[in-house]
């Protein structure tokens, strides 16, 4: 790698770092892109050559965490029982849930984040897209096999997704959650229903 690709990485790493600090310290709202041009010790002008606001810049941070979730969402769904249907999807639940809980502070500011800014919003939306997609493969998939009823594919993976999604913010805000118990719950009720 060149001098100059070098130098260019180690700044938009030492930006990337220094938001890091900067949210964590302040939230999304409160913290300015002048706070993190400080904090990084990089010149404004050089700045602005690769975030164009803290928004793009708080994109990048969490891109880590995002990728995460994402690894959850792509994993195989081919059970060949009910039984191992369930287990599997409490698994990704729990894992989904466990992927926000073990960096609650990150999660908080990311749901400030998505209120206050279009560009968070938008990657967030997109998280809850790739989720639903994945979702309703997997219905089909279990339809197809006759193991579940033949309900509105969509209808059902969205809500599936929102409830986990509500469920992750509320547990965010939790210093001693159980998520295993919250995951197994969720999954019952989606999975056995209320009434059996």
């Amino acid at each position: 790698m060149k001098h100059k690709q070098r130098k260019a990485q180690m700044t938009r790493q030492k930006l990337v770092e220094a938001a890091r600090k900067v949210f964590s310290a302040y939230g999304f709202q409160q913290c300015t892109m002048k706070d993190i041009i400080t904090e990084a010790d990089v010149g404004y002008g050089t700045a602005y050559v690769y975030f164009p606001n803290k928004d793009t810049l708080f994109c990048e941070v969490i891109d880590t965490y995002i990728q995460k979730m994402l690894i959850v969402a792509g994993s195989p769904f081919t059970p060949t029982s009910v039984n191992e249907a369930v287990e599997k999807i409490e698994q990704q639940t729990e894992q989904f849930l466990q992927a926000a809980y073990d960096h609650r502070e990150v999660f908080i500011i990311i749901e400030e984040a998505i209120r206050h800014s279009s560009i968070v919003e938008d990657k967030w939306k997109t998280v809850r897209e790739h989720f639903v997609n994945g979702i309703m493969k997997d219905i089909q998939y279990v339809q197809q096999a006759g193991l579940a009823r033949q309900l509105d594919v969509a209808l059902v993976a969205v809500s599936w997704f929102h409830l986990n999604e509500q469920m992750l913010f509320s547990l965010i805000r939790q210093e001693n959650a159980d998520v295993a118990h919250v995951a197994r719950t969720i999954v019952t009720l989606y999975t056995k229903g209320l009434y059996e």
